[in-house]
C-alpha cells in the first residue's frame, strides 16, 4: 500500500559529504514524522534523526552538527544532508514513517529497504 524508496547512499572519503532523499508512495492521505535510522556492522540500529510533519528535528548526539534532517511534504519525501563524515558513520541507513495515515483510514509504520554508506579513505 505504501513503499518507502531511499537512494544517495555510496562510498565518500572521511571528511566528505553525501545527501540521503526517501520518497513516499502509495496509498498515502498524510505522513506525520518521518527519520532516519541506521544500522553499523556489529550494531543495533539506532535513529539518526527525526522531523514531524511540522518541522521540528531532533538528533542522536553523534550527529548534531553535522546531519540535517528535511522534507518536502508535497512531495513525500525527507532528506538527510551528511556533512564532515567519518568512518564511525558508516552504516545501512534506512527511512521510516511512522505513523502514516493512508487512503483507506488506516495506520502503517512503513519502512524503506536500506541504503548503504561507506566512509574509507
Amino acid at each position: 500500500q505504501v513503499q518507502l524508496v531511499e537512494s544517495g547512499g555510496g562510498l565518500v572519503q572521511p571528511g566528505g559529504s553525501l545527501r540521503l532523499s526517501c520518497t513516499a508512495s502509495g496509498t498515502i492521505f498524510s505522513i506525520n514524522a518521518m527519520g532516519w535510522y541506521r544500522r553499523a556492522p556489529g550494531k543495533e540500529r539506532e535513529l539518526v534523526a527525526i522531523i514531524t510533519s511540522g518541522g521540528r528535528t531532533n538528533y542522536v548526539d553523534a550527529v548534531e552538527g553535522r546531519f540535517t534532517i528535511s522534507r518536502d511534504n508535497a512531495k513525500n519525501t525527507v532528506y538527510l544532508q551528511m556533512n564532515s563524515l567519518n568512518p564511525e558513520d558508516t552504516a545501512v541507513y534506512y527511512c521510516n514513517a511512522p505513523h502514516v495515515l493512508t487512503s483507506l483510514g488506516t495506520y502503517l509504520d512503513v519502512w524503506g529497504q536500506g541504503t548503504l554508506v561507506t566512509v574509507s579513505s
